[in-house]
């Protein structure tokens, strides 16, 4: 089986070197860019990376603009890495369509573990097809169609509409979401949640109104009669 391949974007080589020793103890492939021209560069050349760990502060083309760039033509997993804690950075890179936020300084073990758990839910070959209320779920392709048409998820857009779907009928705390959507613990704003919500019904039209508001608990996943 060949090993994955995972791009690291960093300006500070000790920081590359890091992460790239501990993602090699794993087996992955590991390419370095030490900017963000540079692994735009890369990404493009290079149809093979399974995922990118992307600093934000970098010279020429900073984290933010090279994921604005790559989610123009690309649905791969990027797990963004920052030395601010700031919750409006956090948030923008989940608009942005971040799959992960990871402030520095961090565990390389945890940030391996993460690693991981994108990789485990992008590389499923589960061919389920789930159809339920004009929604048709492909969980091995990754997509989504709305009464025959296409709709553009992020990927945790699309995790979270498909943990939605899967637990039709059952109030969803945040908390519990956090933990099965996002995969460990995760210790920021519950708000990170209802921004994902707030696009995921933008884009599901009316069928976003499946998706019930429970005021002091979270959500349900609920197909109207």
């Amino acid at each position: 089986m060949d090993k994955l391949k995972i791009l690291v974007v960093d300006d500070e080589s000790r920081m590359r070197k890091l992460v790239k020793d501990f993602l090699v103890r794993k087996n992955y492939e590991v390419i370095e860019a030490e900017n963000g021209e540079q692994a735009i560069d890369i990404f493009f050349s290079d149809k093979e990376i399974n995922l990118i760990i992307l600093d934000i502060m970098m010279p020429k083309l900073d984290g933010w603009q090279v994921c604005r760039e790559i989610r123009q033509y690309s649905k791969v997993p990027i797990i963004m890495l920052t030395a601010k804690s700031d919750e409006k950075d956090e948030l923008l890179g989940f608009e942005l369509g971040v799959d992960e936020y990871i402030s520095k300084p961090f565990s390389p073990k945890i940030l391996v573990a993460r690693v991981e758990a994108v990789l485990r839910r992008t590389a499923s070959t589960d061919q389920e097809l789930i159809e339920v209320g004009g929604i048709v779920l492909d969980k091995s392709a990754h997509q989504v169609k709305i009464d025959g048409k296409e709709i553009e998820l992020s990927f945790k857009e699309f995790e979270l509409l498909t943990y939605f779907v899967t637990n039709q009928g059952i109030a969803l705390s945040r908390e519990k979401i956090l933990n099965n959507v996002w995969n460990y613990d995760y210790f920021g704003d519950a708000r990170t949640i209802d921004t994902h919500v707030k696009k995921l019904r933008s884009k599901m039209g009316q069928k976003g109104d499946y998706i019930k508001t429970i005021w002091g608990l979270g959500y349900k996943f609920e197909v109207d009669a």
